[in-house]
């Protein structure tokens, strides 16, 4: 059960979802709101949910399933092979309340439906990074393969502001950026960020290393989560992000650094470990700060390198990490290795994957 004190003062009114009470979430990692709906990747079940109203109780029914046509079945593309119907590991997700756009990780695709999806197992419309729906290979010709600005491998974040797309596309550590959301199977980029051009792989450490999720700020700011060298990249103008490093870096000193706290045994108020998600609210940003199991908030975008956060969330202080004795046993308390996280006007909704739950409160920040 959630004890709402656990997770600081800057939140009240907390409590957990935790998807169909009778086939409940297991390790959901993607969460978006739009227009009071809900959408919920439930990454270890193969499947998308998505709910008209934004639930007010521990359990609701999904409106609509999409990945399996039941809400009980749970297989890899639902049992059998690969098709527009089907989900492997879905991760990211975004909606504007018309559209859906879901990152099919271990598909290695990305699925959009230009009109939200009404019935279970609906097909997508339109399918990133593979030829057609059937086929589902890493750069469509199998491991090993060099990228093109067609395909995609291990894509686990996107995010779009209603007209252009972005792809965290992590296995190929890159990020690619469509002028307009596609229309069409297997459209190429428009551009690439991270990389000197579309083919290259190989990378630098002021490049990302391995990003698992993107956003765009209401100004055009752009965040990019670096989970692999432990910290979060950003750009204060998204197309500055396709010809220049970042502008600046929260979690690190400096590119060529990447330890795990800083090298630190505690976690502080400017280190980041494991972290797979950010999110722009108000004039600042949340960083979700998964392996410490917590959410640092900066009431201000970083202008300069390992500022420190503002306040945390989800640990009673900023050295109080997952690893701390205190906080061994009993996670189902707190947080415990939070995924991704969204905002709905004053409410922060964050993918508690590790507790399997949806943790729903207000923010007084």
């Amino acid at each position: 059960m959630l004890d709402p004190t656990t997770l600081g003062p800057h939140v009240e009114n907390a409590y957990e979802f935790k998807g169909s009470k009778a086939y409940p979430f297991l390790a959901p990692r993607g969460i978006c709101t739009a227009n009071g709906r809900l959408f919920v990747s439930d990454t270890g079940r193969n499947r998308v949910f998505i709910w008209h109203t934004l639930p007010i109780s521990e359990y609701q029914e999904p409106d609509v399933v999409l990945g399996q046509t039941e809400i009980s079945e749970t297989g890899r593309n639902s049992g059998g092979s690969v098709s527009g119907s089907t989900l492997q590991y879905p991760s990211g997700i975004w909606s504007n309340g018309l559209k859906l756009i879901v990152s099919d990780a271990w598909n290695h695709r990305v699925l959009i439906w230009h009109t939200l999806p009404t019935k279970n197992g609906q097909p997508a419309d339109v399918v990133l990074g593979q030829p057609n729906f059937f086929s589902n290979d890493p750069n469509v010709t199998g491991i090993g393969a060099a990228p093109t600005a067609h395909t995609l491998n291990w894509p686990y974040g996107v995010y779009s502001d209603g007209t252009s797309l972005w792809i965290a596309d992590t296995g190929n550590r890159r990020i690619l950026y469509y002028k307009n959301i596609p229309t069409g199977h297997f459209t190429p980029a428009d551009g690439v960020i991270g990389k000197p051009d579309f083919k290259s792989r190989d990378y630098e450490n002021k490049e990302p290393i391995w990003p698992y999720a993107v956003k765009i700020s209401k100004d055009g700011a752009l965040i990019v989560a670096d989970t692999q060298f432990y910290r979060n990249l950003v750009w204060h103008n998204h197309q500055d992000a396709l010809h220049r490093e970042a502008h600046t870096i929260i979690g690190q000193r400096h590119f060529e650094d990447c330890g795990q706290n800083q090298f630190g045994l505690s976690p502080s108020e400017n280190t980041l470990n494991w972290t797979y998600d950010a999110h722009f609210y108000k004039d600042g940003v949340l960083v979700n700060d998964t392996g410490n199991s917590r959410i640092l908030w900066f009431d201000q975008i970083p202008t300069s390198n390992n500022m420190s956060a503002t306040a945390v969330i989800g640990k009673k202080d900023f050295r109080t990490g997952s690893e701390n004795k205190d906080t061994l046993m009993g996670t189902t308390s707190s947080l415990y290795w939070p995924f991704s996280i969204t905002t709905y006007g004053n409410k922060l909704l964050i993918a508690d994957t590790g507790n399997h739950r949806i943790v729903i409160t207000d923010l007084k920040i």
